[in-house]
């Protein structure tokens, strides 16, 4: 049975929030909520961070159900459990220092490569395209007749997170066991693996990204975040006949980057 919360501590006759429920319900009460749990570890639910994981790869509507669950249940859409955070930032850890070792980088270098990783591909990245994603959304997809409900940034943050995850694992991590052998050879099997891998990351990103946006009920119009994948297989093709290796064009960046 889903829990439920009495009409006298939710309003005041009319519907509306009571002052103290209203000041818990703010963003910054929110966000408060979290980052106090992100010290406290035996708060976190790590088994259904994990739980979180395994079903992005193999079916992440299910993940965007349990949202519907939490909003229903804690009256917000956004995680409250930063257990999926800090899982996600120690797969960064591993992976990048499995880059790094791929790589042949030394211990410095590979710190700055994680430094880089973390705050800009991750954090950095995904605070601009959450920002994006929630004006956009909030500006666009909300249905006239729902003008009441708006897309939570925290929420938007989240659904990046999500996304970013199997991008994560399949170029940080599978990608690894053919780098030295496989994809930066000059051979044209080389640069096919490596950009069908970035192809099928990006994908994922994409249509995770349509997922957490097509799980709102007050979005419309959520198909046209599917369109960029018509952009992307064209350019994966236009990569393939000239021959460009995505990845090898990304270990030279991170190279340079660490120098």
């Amino acid at each position: 049975m889903l829990p439920t919360t009495s009409l006298s501590s939710r309003s005041q006759g009319n519907g509306a929030l009571s002052p103290r429920d209203a000041a818990r319900h703010t963003a910054g009460a929110k966000r408060y909520k979290y980052l106090r749990r992100l010290f406290h570890f035996r708060q976190m639910d790590f088994e259904f961070a994990l739980w979180q994981m395994l079903y992005l790869f193999t079916s992440p509507q299910r993940v965007y159900r349990n949202f519907h669950y939490r909003k229903q249940t804690k009256d917000q859409w956004a995680r409250d459990d930063p257990a999926f955070l800090v899982l996600l930032s120690v797969w960064l850890c591993v992976s990048t220092v499995g880059f790094g070792f791929v790589l042949d980088m030394g211990f410095f270098e590979t710190i700055k490569l994680l430094l880089w990783v973390v705050f800009i591909d991750c954090v950095g990245v995904g605070l601009l395209i959450a920002t994006l994603m929630w004006f956009i959304s909030n500006k666009y997809l909300v249905k006239q007749q729902n003008r009441d409900y708006d897309v939570e940034w925290g929420y938007a943050f989240d659904v990046h997170l999500n996304a970013f995850y199997p991008l994560l694992v399949i170029l940080h991590f599978i990608q690894l066991f053919f780098i030295n052998y496989v994809i930066i050879s000059d051979s044209v099997i080389g640069y096919f693996v490596g950009n069908t891998l970035w192809l099928i990351a990006i994908g994922y990103y994409i249509y995770v990204t349509f997922l957490g946006y097509s799980a709102l009920p007050f979005l419309k119009n959520t198909a046209i975040l599917l369109y960029p994948f018509a952009l992307l297989i064209m350019l994966y093709l236009i990569s393939l006949a000239c021959g460009w290796n995505f990845t090898k064009m990304l270990c030279s960046f991170y190279k340079y980057r660490v120098k």
